[in-house]
């Protein structure tokens, strides 16, 4: 029951040659480029920001760290044990982005950036984790409407995304604070030139 709707979402979704250029110009945009601002706005929140608020973003970058690391793992570990060809290579439907004959399920793409969503989500504000999750969805359709990927690919990457911010609060209230500092002093030790310039916050 699955594979049928797995199949006839991505018939609905899947682009075809009769598709508009643009379209499809716009979906590699976002399906490649895109998924750049998890690392830009990472190291954005780390390095600048109101002084009162520095100290939480990057307790949000250390965490969206660890969740992606979980993630990304047990996206790769489900991913070996229950492999799953990607559409093209199962000769269904239309491919418009070069791409690797890999594991399909779950997508990394979508594991990264459904990741970097929740985290926002929970750790931030809801208005930032909404504003990502739309950017997430928009990253998760423009992959299977280029015919990477499978929408149930992008399910597993938000499951996956959910599993990995979970995981990473539980090692937070563990070891959190620890870390934090261990990553603040190493960060004013080899940064601290820029620090005392004013270019970047203590």
């Amino acid at each position: 029951m699955l594979e049928s709707l797995n199949y006839s979402l991505f018939y609905w979704i899947n682009a075809t040659p009769a598709s508009p250029q643009w379209m499809i110009s716009l979906a590699i945009f976002l399906a490649k480029d895109l998924i750049s601002i998890v690392p830009l706005l990472a190291v954005v929140l780390w390095l600048w920001g109101p002084r009162g608020q520095v100290c939480a973003q990057r307790q949000l970058v250390i965490k969206l760290a660890m969740a992606i690391g979980i993630s990304l793992l047990l996206s790769w570990t489900v991913g070996h044990v229950f492999p799953h060809d990607r559409p093209f290579v199962d000769g269904v439907g239309y491919n418009f982005l070069h791409h690797s004959a890999d594991d399909s399920f779950p997508s990394d793409h979508g594991t990264v950036i459904f990741t970097f969503a929740l985290a926002f989500l929970f750790w931030h504000r809801l208005w930032s984790g909404v504003l990502m999750m739309i950017i997430g969805c928009v990253i998760a359709w423009s992959r299977v409407y280029l015919g990477v990927h499978w929408p149930l690919d992008m399910v597993g990457g938000f499951l996956a995304g959910l599993s990995g911010c979970l995981g990473a609060q539980v090692l937070w209230l563990i070891f959190g604070e620890a870390l934090y500092r261990r990553l603040q002093a190493a960060y004013r030790f080899c940064f601290s030139l820029p620090i005392r310039k004013g270019w970047i916050r203590d």
